[in-house]
Order: C-alpha cells, then sequence, then structure tokens
C-alpha cells in the first residue's frame, strides 16, 4: 500500500512526504471563529494581571481608569469592534490589527522579532555532514512544500482522545464529510482542528521594508533557492519546469559547488541590510532599485526559502543560540519567511521572521522536515553528486553597489555588532525531574515553570513585574496568539513564602500554595486558548480608536498599563522531538527572554537578556526554586 500513497517522479525522487487521506484544508471553512470576550470580563481579568504589580494607591487608580473606561468609551469602542467583527466572519479580529502591529514596528526584525528553534541532530551521526545534511533537509523542506500544496499535508488537528480520532476509520469518514461541516464531525470525537492559514506563507515569502509599514511579499511561480554561503548570494532552481523537485544528487552536487566556491567574502555583504531598522533600510532598499539591482533582489525575494550554509563549526549550546538566533549578520536574510541554517558540523536550525505566522505553522514544518530528512533521507554519505555542470546551473548573484549604499552596509554591521555584543545568551538543565514527577503530584509543569521564573525574579530582584507567555488561538479562523499572564497574587504569595519565609511554613503549607498557583495558571491557559484573554481585545479596542482618529482614551494613558505592556519577563515554551532548543531575543531592553521546555525527566531553559540584567545570575536563582518546588513537592523541608 506505501507505494501508490507516496508520489514516485520520473527520477524516483519521491515528491511528497505522504498522501492525507483528509484534504489539508478540509477543516478550514468550519473552523469556529475567535470570540470577542466580553468588557466586563477582560476588565476583570485586567485588573487581576494588574493587582501584583501594583501598590494600593496606584491599583485604586488603575482600577477607577478601568471601569470608568468600561461604562464609558471603553463600551462604545467594544460594540462597534463587535459590529465589525459580525461584518467580517471570514477572518478574525486581531487578524488585520496584529498584521499591522508586526508591520508598522521599525526595530530591526533580528532580535527584537525572529525566534529561531533548531533541529536535533540527525540520529545517524554520519549523515551530520554538512552538505548531506544541507541536501537532505532541503529535499525534505521542498516535499513539504509540494504536499502541502498538493494539498496531501495531514491537516493540523490537536487530538484530546487520539485513539478515537487518530484513526484511519474516522479520516476515511470524516472526508466525505462537507467542508463546511467538517469541524463539528472532528469535535464529536474531541479533536480540534487547528487554523492553517498561515502556510502557505512559509515558502517564497519574504517580508519588504517599506516607509512607515513594511509588506509581506509571496510569489508562489519562482523554482530557485537562495543560498548564503560566507555572505556571497547563490541561486539555482531546484523545482524543473513541471515543478517536479530536482534529483537530489544535482542538488547535492550544486550545494557541494557553493562549498567549494573559493570567491572572496564580499568586502560590503548586504545581508547586514535585512538587520537594520526598516525605515533606514526601506531608504537603502530603494536605492538598491534605483541603482540597478531589481533582478538581483527580486531573486532573493521570491526565492523558495533562504538556505544559509555557515563556515563555522558549534562549539556547545550557546554558541548553538547566538548562531541560530542571529549568527553573523554576513549570511543571513532575516526577512524571508525562514533561513534554514546549516553550521559547517551539519547544525541546523531555522531562524523565521514573525509578522507573516506563529510557532506553530514552524514548529510543523520542523517536526515534518526532521522526521523525513531521518526516516526517509534522500541521499546517504555513499551518494555521489550528479556528473551535471554546475558552473552552468548556479548563478553568484551580483549587486551594484553606490558609496551611499556601501556606506548603508558599513553602518549596518556596525550596529549589529553593537547589538549583538550586548546580548548574552545563557541556559541550564534541571535534571531533578520534570513531567512525569509533576503530573504525579497533579501539578501543572508548565505552571510550575511559570512559578520558578517568579520565585526567581522576585529572589534577585525583590519585586514582581509584568510577565508574558504566548498561547495559540490556532483554534480559531485566522487566530494567532493570546497573553497568559503568569504573574498572580498566587505566584507573589507562594514566591514570598518560599523566598523570605521557609523555615515558618509547614512543608504542607507550601505544597498548597504550589497548588493554587497551578489551578490558577491552568486556569488562565485554558482561558487564552479559547480567546478569553484580555490583552489581544483591549489591544484591539485601542487599535478602534486610533484608527478612527479619536483621541486615546485615558485607560490607555494610564503608567500602569503601559507598565503590564513592559513585559520584562517574556516567555515560550515548545516540546518536539524534532528540536534540540528554541530562543529569542528579550523584548524589552530591560527584560528578560525564557525560552524553555519541560521534559518527562528533565526541564531545559535558555535565557537572553541584555547588561542591565544578569540572565546568568537569573537562572541560577530559576535552579534553585525549581529545586525548592520539587523537594517541597516530595515532601522534603527547603530553607531560604
Amino acid at each position: 500500500a506505501g507505494g501508490w500513497r507516496r508520489g514516485y517522479s520520473s527520477a524516483g525522487a519521491t515528491e511528497y512526504l505522504h498522501r492525507s487521506v483528509v484534504p489539508t484544508m478540509h477543516y478550514q471553512k468550519s473552523l469556529p471563529r475567535l470570540p470577542v470576550p466580553k468588557l466586563e470580563d477582560t476588565i476583570k481579568r485586567y485588573l487581576n494581571a494588574q493587582k501584583p504589580l501594583l501598590n494600593d494607591d496606584q491599583f485604586r487608580k488603575t482600577e477607577e481608569l478601568a471601569h470608568q473606561f468600561e461604562k464609558g468609551v471603553g463600551r462604545e469602542l467594544h460594540e462597534q469592534l463587535v459590529a465589525q467583527d459580525n461584518q467580517n466572519k471570514h477572518t478574525s479580529y486581531i487578524t488585520g490589527p496584529w498584521f499591522d502591529m508586526y508591520l508598522k514596528a521599525r526595530e530591526p526584525v533580528v532580535l527584537n522579532f525572529n525566534a529561531f528553534m533548531s533541529f536535533n541532530p540527525d540520529p545517524k551521526s554520519e549523515y551530520n555532514d554538512q552538505l548531506i545534511r544541507a541536501t537532505n533537509l532541503t529535499v525534505s523542506a521542498l516535499r513539504f512544500m509540494k504536499t502541502f500544496r498538493a494539498g496531501y499535508l495531514e491537516p493540523e488537528v490537536f487530538h484530546l482522545n487520539p485513539e478515537k480520532s487518530d484513526t484511519e476509520i474516522f479520516k476515511k469518514i470524516i472526508r466525505f464529510v462537507p467542508s463546511s461541516i467538517s469541524w463539528f464531525g472532528a469535535y464529536m470525537v474531541n479533536a480540534y482542528p487547528l487554523d492553517m492559514s498561515q502556510y502557505f506563507r512559509l515558502f517564497n515569502s519574504t517580508r519588504l521594508p517599506k516607509p512607515d509599514r513594511d509588506e509581506l511579499y509571496t510569489d508562489e511561480k519562482a523554482k530557485h533557492l537562495l543560498v548564503l554561503r560566507n555572505g556571497n548570494f547563490y541561486i539555482f532552481d531546484v523545482l524543473d519546469k513541471d515543478g517536479n523537485i530536482l534529483k537530489p544528487s544535482e542538488i547535492q552536487a550544486h550545494l557541494k559547488y557553493i562549498l567549494n566556491d573559493s570567491s572572496p567574502a564580499p568586502a560590503f555583504p548586504l545581508g547586514y541590510l535585512s538587520s537594520e531598522n526598516r525605515d533606514t533600510w526601506a531608504s537603502l532598499r530603494k536605492n538598491l532599485l534605483d541603482n540597478g539591482n531589481e533582478e538581483a533582489l527580486q531573486n532573493v525575494d521570491s526565492a523558495v526559502f533562504c538556505l544559509s550554509l555557515d563556515d563555522v563549526p558549534v562549539k556547545d549550546l550557546v554558541h548553538l543560540a547566538h548562531t541560530m538566533l542571529h549568527g553573523d549578520g554576513a549570511n543571513r536574510w532575516y526577512d524571508k519567511s525562514f533561513n534554514l541554517i546549516i553550521a559547517k558540523d551539519g547544525n541546523a536550525g531555522v531562524n523565521f521572521e514573525h509578522s507573516w505566522g506563529d510557532g506553530v505553522a514552524v514548529l510543523r514544518f520542523q517536526n515534518e522536515v526532521f522526521k523525513d530528512s531521518t526516516k526517509a533521507p534522500a541521499i546517504s554519505p555513499q551518494s555521489q553528486p550528479a556528473s551535471v555542470d554546475s558552473s552552468r546551473a548556479v548563478q553568484k548573484l551580483d549587486f551594484k553597489l553606490n558609496d551611499a549604499i556601501k556606506a548603508g552596509i558599513t553602518k549596518a554591521k556596525q550596529k549589529f555588532d553593537a547589538s549583538v555584543e550586548a546580548l548574552s545568551l545563557n541556559m541550564i538543565q534541571f535534571h531533578e525531574g520534570g513531567k512525569d514527577l509533576l503530573k504525579q503530584k497533579k501539578v501543572s509543569p508548565d505552571a510550575v515553570a511559570q512559578l520558578a521564573f517568579q520565585m526567581a525574579f522576585f529572589r534577585l530582584y525583590n519585586q514582581t513585574v509584568a510577565t508574558y507567555e504566548s498561547c495559540s488561538t490556532a483554534a480559531f479562523k485566522h487566530g494567532r496568539t493570546e497573553t497568559i499572564r503568569p504573574a498572580s497574587i498566587h505566584t507573589k504569595r507562594c514566591s514570598e513564602a518560599f523566598v523570605k519565609e521557609a523555615s515558618k511554613h509547614s512543608t504542607e503549607e507550601l505544597q498548597k500554595l504550589i497548588e493554587e498557583c497551578s489551578k490558577y495558571h491552568g486556569r488562565l491557559t485554558k482561558e487564552a486558548a479559547m480567546g478569553q484573554g484580555f490583552d489581544r481585545h483591549l489591544f484591539g479596542l485601542r487599535y478602534l480608536a486610533s484608527s478612527k482618529g479619536m483621541a486615546l482614551p485615558d485607560f490607555y494613558q494610564d503608567k500602569a498599563y503601559a507598565g503590564i505592556n513592559h513585559n520584562i519577563i517574556s516567555t515560550s515554551t515548545l516540546v518536539s522531538p524534532a528540536v534540540q532548543l528554541g530562543g529569542f531575543g528579550p523584548v524589552v531592553a530591560d527584560g528578560f527572554g525564557v525560552a524553555y521546555s519541560v521534559h518527562d525527566d528533565w526541564i531545559g531553559c535558555n535565557v537572553s537578556s541584555y547588561p542591565t540584567r544578569n540572565g546568568k545570575e537569573y537562572l541560577q536563582c530559576i535552579y534553585k526554586s525549581l529545586e525548592d518546588i520539587f523537594n517541597v513537592l516530595k515532601g522534603k523541608k527547603i530553607s531560604n
């Protein structure tokens, strides 16, 4: 049965990852719409999140402003938002404002918005050779693209009861249920199909710098790959005229040719421009276009994706994180929807631009590509590259640079080097327990990790600050993310007890405090996933006010509103068999970017920071907090 389900091209190379019984977009039409929460719920949730961050006087003032807003201008805005939402049933109320928020931001995308996820090494060590891995990952990425475009990619579904819904029989039945009602069929067996509207932007896509607001550009007709090595730009076709993937041995030959090319690094590497302030970059790009580089830039922008081949091996996990989060600036094109990065030693990862989509789409791509490239690799260490004339197939892009552009590149490089110099990345692995033990003790693993971040910050800085945890709302049509607010009166109370007065409390009392945090965090998580947070709603109302040219309501001018949106602790989590490590920069200058994963028997944590904060000390405090929490759950006494 396997044979007919995989599509073979004339060359015998597999064109598809799999052929789903259920078409990829089968559920898309019938996905439920992202709800606009009730205004009173939003205000209540907002005030709950503000409580641990403010003293009594500040809180009273914020409460007053919130209730005025709820009764007055907020009510009007809310009614307008709901009316507008009812008129746009094809999308969600957050889609427009959220794209705008990302695309209007003028800060460089690197460190501020782009995130990375690095692949686990190939389990067969001889497959981690740079050329072999680059070829296999590239072919698997192309197979993913073709599978998705043909509608053969399995729909993304969140299964609460996989025995019932993740079965062949269910798939065979549901594919005959019309798209307009298919979601309900899945819902009946406790399966939640997820929005896949972002996926098409994975390929042939880039973010174009424009004055005031960037644009997303996609050209699905382009058949070439962009390869960066040593700061030089190369392109070659990876699909033939019929859209079949080039023979893997030919892709291997072309990549080998690029890896062996002895051209010197350019004196003015163009890659740095994509790390600039967006307005600066927009005017430099206009200059490039006016200077005869239109075709070359078109080749960069429309390429299937960007493959970055680095000449440096990775020393350790911290170096890996630096490589994938920013690298050297010359060998990246940060505006592409993603860069697939392969270090000299075959360490691989993805750095992705964030405006077009969220982690869930990129993670699905990485999971599929990792699985395919390790289980059904296109080439093996014994494979010989095809004897083709790569010097004809591979085109090295040539950019015409005038003095203004050269000066712009020099300046971009100085700024890039300074930002990277200021960035610290630190990580820990906590091996004294993980998901298994926490579930056995009936507490939420995510809640425990978040409690440790609060406790650690309290231990180090003696305060509770605005904290952000992202939660996908992909269960809804055109859903993006909602914010979980992990800092609560519960985590504050628990942190004070552990850090200041551990000896005063019995182990049972401390356990009870952890359980309260866990329960509350579980509730917040469920609410956020159901579109019932407060952040996106308040953001949508503010966006509506400004788009109507209204004066900014007093509620939004409150110092406390600015405070809760100055997220000093910004967090995000993922666990996947394909991913070794993920990370992102702090979202504010005095913040931490905390990427973490709770595994069955250990917890990993990767923290970014700038000089005003000490990431190393913060991580040591996180480790101590985890140790204390685990000890209390095991019934042991702890000391301050």
